[in-house]
């Protein structure tokens, strides 16, 4: 486990606050990946353990040796600048790793779509959903709501917007994974735990998996994080992508494919 990213606070407070002030939104190709510039705080972030979170083994060490899977997937990597990778080569974000780690496994067949946009929030995202479902994903691992958080958007808004996009991801057809947020504490004690306490329980709620943490392992390292110790690394988005979503992911992958397959 990580040490608590809240020792690092004091001296990336400020300028989270400022780059998320100064981020913009633009519209992105839903099959493009984007570089933009963003604003976001989630390396300030803090783990969190709630009951009824789905329980993930982020030392799990997922096999290469499976079976080849030429079924075609499509996978939407859908969020903020975490997503999009703000910082690093196009070939270095989280969901360029995800895409590579996929095919090595056997996945020949996957393509994992980066819609991530920098200075995002829920409501933003909410806004361009029928844009992005035009991939027509079969999974999508969504990842929303820290910017939200920095601007200190009312915690029933940001779940109501969770929780739209969960349900239009689903009746479109796409299994949903949860990408966990904390925020840190200058909110108060009230907001941090409320805000943390919302992924948990839409994913209960919603029967989604969640990733309890995304930057698990990441946030709070600024040996993992760049300049700005807000976005990571290259080396940062390899943890993410084998300790923290591949864990979550490839049962998924391996229920979805059991299903399409006559």
């Amino acid at each position: 486990m990580m040490n608590s990213p809240l020792r690092f606070l004091p001296a990336i407070v400020t300028l989270a606050a400022v780059m998320a002030i100064s981020g913009c939104q633009k519209e992105t190709e839903p099959t493009e990946s984007t570089n933009t510039t963003e604003t976001q705080s989630t390396s300030t972030e803090t783990t969190t353990s709630p009951a009824n979170t789905t329980s993930v083994d982020t030392n799990a060490d997922v096999s290469t040796d499976i079976q080849v899977n030429d079924a075609p997937l499509t996978i939407l990597a859908l969020g903020d600048s975490l997503t999009e990778g703000l910082g690093v080569d196009k070939d270095d974000n989280y969901p360029a790793q995800l895409e590579d780690r996929l095919q090595a496994m056997g996945y020949k067949n996957t393509e994992v779509i980066n819609s991530g946009l920098s200075g995002e929030t829920s409501t933003g995202l909410v806004n361009r959903l029928d844009w992005v479902l035009q991939t027509k994903p079969d999974v999508t691992i969504l990842t929303i709501g820290a910017n939200d958080a920095i601007r200190g958007i009312d915690v029933a808004t940001i779940e109501a917007n969770i929780r739209t996009a969960v349900k239009r991801l689903q009746d479109n057809g796409s299994v949903v994974i949860l990408g966990g947020m904390s925020i840190y504490d200058n909110l108060g004690d009230d907001y941090v735990a409320a805000f943390s306490d919302i992924y948990p329980r839409v994913a209960k709620d919603m029967n989604v998996t969640l990733i309890p943490f995304f930057l698990e392992g990441v946030g709070g390292d600024r040996a993992l994080n760049q300049a700005d110790a807000i976005h990571p690394t290259k080396e940062g988005y390899t943890i993410i992508v084998n300790d923290n979503i591949l864990p979550v992911l490839a049962p998924t992958l391996e229920e979805v494919t059991a299903a399409e397959t006559p």
